[in-house]
């Protein structure tokens, strides 16, 4: 096959964590061929298809100097057996935008995965609300008096952008409501902005869990993310220690539910985050946590997931 990855600038990988370069690893060393490009690539002139000035490359094996260029020029994306939509976020307008192009290449014949209506109409954080036998106590409001209500009833909450990522924007509130009204007042701008409130999880301690679901079915292996040195996030943007361990009947639970409803909606792969037992946030645009798993269980995610791919892109 022939695959093109839209993903952030290749300069900017690190290959020794990075999920899109297992991808590339594992397709690469079955025979497919690679290309690449970044959204800001993706163009759609009048009367033409869509099309990208993408990159065809190799992996040279090397650490450093990673990738090999072997030609360069414009390709429309429906001449690609599989389009990949691995741009990390933000989900900004361009982004929107992006899935707006992505998905008139699909009118033209390509095969794009993430579907790129899936998405533009899955975000991440509010779609949890979609499952509440899996969630815990959540808030979704602008309104700063039903965000202190929530606070009186649970005592103990957590307080988030919707479009935050990586742990960022994440306040913890306990009992005292310490600096609540501060904290509101900066996440909703005065009204303008959504923000999500739920009750403090203490399992976290034990780690916020991803738990990759690929092709519809859960990987048996999770990537516990530990906090570290009193933070609250587990993120590993934000320091977050991460450790490997197989599913729990909770964890299985959960994935074996959630995947086949994703799949169908055109999610080839999703990452649910896991606190105890339950869903805070279902990843969608660029889930990662392949070579963490794979360096500490054995369990090849990127295998899996080109297995799926396989079968996706030639159904």
């Amino acid at each position: 096959m022939q695959i093109l990855f839209i993903a952030d600038p290749l300069e900017s990988f690190k290959i020794y964590k990075d999920t899109t370069f297992a991808m590339m690893r594992e397709a690469q060393r079955r025979g497919h061929t690679l290309a690449v490009c970044e959204p800001r690539h993706v163009s759609w002139v009048r009367g033409g298809q869509v099309s990208a000035q993408v990159r065809h490359i190799t992996l040279t094996g090397e650490t450093d100097s990673w990738f090999a260029v072997q030609s360069a020029g414009s390709a429309a994306l429906a001449g690609f057996d599989a389009v990949l939509m691995r741009k990390d976020p933000p989900f900004d307008s361009e982004y929107f935008y992006a899935t707006h192009m992505l998905e008139q290449a699909e009118r033209e014949g390509a095969r794009v995965f993430n579907k790129p209506r899936a998405l533009r109409d899955h975000p991440e954080k509010l779609a949890i609300m979609e499952f509440p036998q899996f969630i815990g106590p959540t808030l979704v409001t602008r309104d700063a008096a039903e965000i202190k209500k929530f606070h009186a009833e649970h005592r103990d909450i957590i307080l988030k952008p919707l479009d935050g990522m990586g742990g960022m924007g994440i306040f913890r509130v306990r009992e005292d409501g310490l600096n609540l009204g501060s904290i509101i007042e900066t996440l909703n701008r005065d009204g303008a902005q959504s923000v999500m409130v739920q009750k403090f999880l203490p399992a976290i301690a034990e780690g916020d869990k991803r738990v990759l679901i690929v092709g519809g079915k859960p990987v048996p292996f999770c990537l516990a993310r530990i906090p570290q040195g009193g933070e609250v996030r587990g993120n590993l943007a934000a320091g977050g220690k991460g450790v490997a361990r197989p599913l729990s009947a909770r964890d299985l639970e959960i994935a074996e539910s959630l995947g086949p409803i994703l799949l169908e909606r055109g999610l080839l792969l999703a990452g649910v985050d896991v606190i105890g037992d339950s869903v805070t946030e279902i990843n969608v645009t660029s889930p990662t946590c392949f070579q963490e798993i794979f360096d500490q269980t054995g369990c090849d995610v990127a295998s899996l997931f080109i297995d799926a791919l396989e079968a996706a892109a030639n159904s």
